[in-house]
């Protein structure tokens, strides 16, 4: 009987010994397991990735008749200037033009906006030392009707200006497409044909996805991402160049800048200066 205790407590023992090496040998791997988190710096990386437009599927164009997003330079006795009075919209080309300093190219101008009254963003090379000139914006229904006409003061040097539809103007109405203008004059009292930039914009409902992206990013850069993919070019725009106007020289923000601008063939004015608010006389 001695002999089968003494048996069944050395058992006992070794069983309860091999439990705690296995248990030993398996801590190893629970350590490893706060590692883990280490993956999530991704979310960062999504939070600040670079914002590129993206075209639409729909509509196909926001009306038959072609714009201008650049100015042709010679005209109404402008000076000559190294880039055109031109406009922060996307283009695409609708007929292959020579690469000539007086040649504008024509195509589908124009973007896509949720708000009532967006902003329009310009590059404007003509500056205010300019005698006798003078710039004005006009923004017309679809039955060519101006609803909105206004006087633009030109800038203190080449840069990009926004031009912001004021309150007493009637909001965009949804799926409906206006057509702006921008038009410099370098010298009043000629009668010849102004220096002028024209598009398109339309304004739309958000879709339900694109409404839960956003309000499930807290950034407002990641917004702008979400926008841009999306093909909602002039809000995308005006969210980033607000960003950028209070944080001018944050080299991230300037790098998002540029992106978004390259992405729709603009990386040649992607580093001009950005006046601080519209500058309307």
């Amino acid at each position: 009987m001695k002999w089968l205790l003494t048996t069944a407590l050395i058992l006992s023992s070794t069983t309860q010994y091999s439990t705690q090496v296995i248990a030993q040998t398996k801590q190893p791997a629970t350590t490893k397991q706060p590692v883990q988190p280490v993956r999530t710096p991704a979310s960062p990386q999504q939070r600040t990735s670079r914002p590129v437009f993206v075209l639409p599927k729909t509509p196909a164009r926001l009306s038959p008749i072609s714009g201008r997003r650049a100015g042709m330079g010679s005209r109404d006795n402008c000076p000559a200037v190294p880039t055109a009075l031109t406009a922060l919209v996307p283009l695409q080309e609708e007929q292959k033009v020579e690469k000539q300093k007086n040649k504008s190219v024509i195509g589908i101008v124009g973007g896509l906006t949720t708000s009532e009254r967006p902003t329009f963003w310009f590059y404007v090379p003509y500056t205010q030392d300019l005698a006798n000139s003078s710039a004005e914006f006009i923004l017309q229904d679809n039955a060519g009707t101006n609803i909105y006409e206004d006087a633009i003061a030109l800038p203190p040097k080449p840069s990009v200006i926004g031009i912001s539809l004021p309150k007493n103007v009637t909001s965009l109405e949804v799926g409906k497409t206006y057509r702006w203008y921008l038009k410099v004059r370098c010298k009043q009292q000629t009668a010849g044909v102004p220096v002028y930039v024209e598009g398109d914009i339309q304004r739309i409902n958000l879709d339900s996805h694109i409404m839960q992206q956003l309000e499930a990013t807290p950034d407002p850069r990641q917004k702008i991402v979400i926008y841009a993919k999306e093909g909602i070019w002039f809000d995308a725009l005006t969210m980033l160049a607000q960003i950028r106007l209070f944080n001018y020289n944050d080299a991230s923000v300037k790098e998002d800048w540029q992106s978004l601008l390259q992405s729709v063939n603009l990386g040649n004015i992607s580093t001009a200066p950005l006046v601080n608010s519209t500058n309307r006389q």
